[in-house]
């Protein structure tokens, strides 16, 4: 994961890298850093060919970059719809698109704060919840956020509000 150019820290700093690029007329390498941040080839190419003018911006920097990371990590089930959450939380805040791009922040640190405070919120399941699961064990206890704890948790390690 960011192998070759390594981390960028914003949609800028990976335009910046692109422009200069292309002035050196290296379009497989536009085409490589796209793809290793999470962006399209298909952009690339039409950033290459003059149709865009940047390579990308803050939202699809950000959109990569969880991309990229959530495929490093085989996000399913109930990981991939907090990455979800976390896309969600992009359109409705630029400065979450921001967040995301800076070193030091990724996605595994998103999913590890989620699962703290998940731990930390474990309550017992009923026991006729068990016998309907056809569960034999004593004890179950569950604590998964919902969707609004964890929006407000994936706020919290982005923006530190």
């Amino acid at each position: 994961m960011f192998d070759r150019f390594g981390e960028m820290e914003s949609a800028a700093e990976i335009n910046e890298l692109a422009a200069n690029l292309k002035t050196e007329g290296d379009y497989d390498s536009i085409k490589a850093l796209a793809v290793e941040n999470g962006i399209d080839e298909e952009v690339a190419c039409a950033f290459i060919d003059g149709f865009l003018p940047m390579l990308c911006d803050d939202m699809m920097a950000a959109i990569g970059k969880l991309k990229i990371e959530a495929e490093e990590v085989k996000a399913e089930e109930l990981i991939s719809d907090w990455c979800e959450y976390i896309k969600q939380r992009c359109l409705e805040d630029e400065q979450m698109q921001k967040a995301i791009r800076k070193k030091g922040k990724t996605f595994n640190g998103c999913v590890a704060e989620i699962l703290k405070w998940s731990f930390g919120h474990q309550r017992p399941v009923d026991k006729e919840i068990l016998k309907a699961a056809g569960v034999s064990a004593g004890k179950v206890t569950f604590g998964i956020p919902g969707m609004a704890t964890a929006k407000k948790l994936i706020t919290q390690y982005y923006l530190g509000k």
